[in-house]
């Protein structure tokens, strides 16, 4: 949910009008709105490029991974992996647009844990594999916004430690 909508939910459950210091926060959440979608359009336009400099970096690190015995051996398995790096993606882009955490939680982070333990998938690695994926976007950011999107990557890693 959106600063915008929060504060217009928390007024109208109180049946106020929106606090001076709620307004404050909608101006500062405005006033970021362009780097918000300068950063969400460079994540999204560069997503093959990212997932495949991810997967790079992954499999160098950990090339137990992808051999015989490992979670993303084969064609099926890898290609799985690939496509949680595009949708883990996918979701840093909405909590960046929203300047907020929650779509993250919402749409991508409930039962996270459960599921890859359900799996087989060892959530250690998981961990590993965003943190290949942070390091391939915020290469293509500059400082400010590498500096304004990493959080939402850290969010995703703290929710799978």
């Amino acid at each position: 949910m959106t600063v915008i909508s929060q504060v217009i939910l928390k007024a109208d459950d109180e049946l106020r009008y929106p606090s001076s210091g709620e307004l404050k926060s909608i101006k500062d959440f405005l006033q970021t709105g362009e780097q918000r979608v300068r950063i969400a359009n460079t994540l999204a336009e560069n997503e093959k490029k990212i997932v495949q400099e991810a997967t790079k970096q992954l499999w160098q690190k950990r090339p137990d991974f992808i051999a015989p015995g490992g979670n993303a051996y084969g064609e099926r398995q890898r290609a799985l992996c690939i496509r949680d790096f595009g949708w883990y993606l996918r979701l840093i882009t909405y909590g960046v647009l929203a300047g907020d955490k929650e779509p993250i939680e919402k749409i991508g982070l409930v039962g996270v844990r459960e599921m890859y333990n359900s799996l087989g998938v060892p959530v250690p690695g998981m961990v590993e594999a965003i943190n290949c994926l942070k390091k391939a976007s915020l290469d293509l950011l500059n400082a400010e916004d590498a500096a304004e999107a990493a959080p939402y990557f850290d969010y995703i890693i703290q929710a799978m430690s």
